[in-house]
């Protein structure tokens, strides 16, 4: 079986849904597989067979989304048994300081709590993506940078075993 990343987001205005996609070009263009899930269609039940999650949430009061924040919680039933996957999050909010950052780490949090793997970075973005209402090129560059970075920690991690 080959390496795969999960990635679940939730998306109102369709701004996170198209950094979900930006992340998963980045994931892919390391050769790793990927499956972009609306949090909706998303399956706790899928988390023991990935190598890396990433999830994206729209911020509310400087947290994730209510679905987002019910996944994470929900994830408890894995509790123990994603230890050593790779992890990581994006946000996007609705203006300058209003809780991006608050909202990535948070959801890190939850990541760091089932013993996942977290990569930030000295470049833009350090814990992770964050667009300022619909993401520009510039955010896109962002994010597909930021699955690249997350698949190349999760092949390092996870090598197969040579034959």
């Amino acid at each position: 079986m080959g390496m795969k990343i999960l990635i679940v987001y939730d998306s109102r205005t369709g701004n996170t849904e198209k950094m979900a996609y930006g992340v998963a070009e980045g994931v892919r263009g390391e050769g790793v597989e990927v499956e972009v899930r609306r949090v909706d269609e998303a399956s706790i039940d899928d988390l023991p067979e990935v190598d890396g999650l990433i999830i994206g949430s729209p911020v509310y009061y400087g947290q994730p989304s209510s679905k987002i924040k019910r996944f994470l919680d929900e994830s408890v039933k894995y509790h123990g048994k994603l230890e050593g996957k790779v992890g990581g999050a994006f946000a996007s909010s609705g203006g300058n300081h209003s809780g991006g950052e608050t909202t990535i780490i948070s959801i890190l949090e939850a990541l760091l709590i089932h013993g996942m793997v977290i990569q930030g970075t000295s470049g833009r973005n350090h814990y992770g993506p964050v667009s300022v209402g619909a993401p520009g090129e510039e955010e896109l560059k962002t994010c597909k940078l930021f699955g690249a970075r997350v698949a190349r920690l999760a092949k390092l991690l996870h090598k197969e075993p040579e034959k």
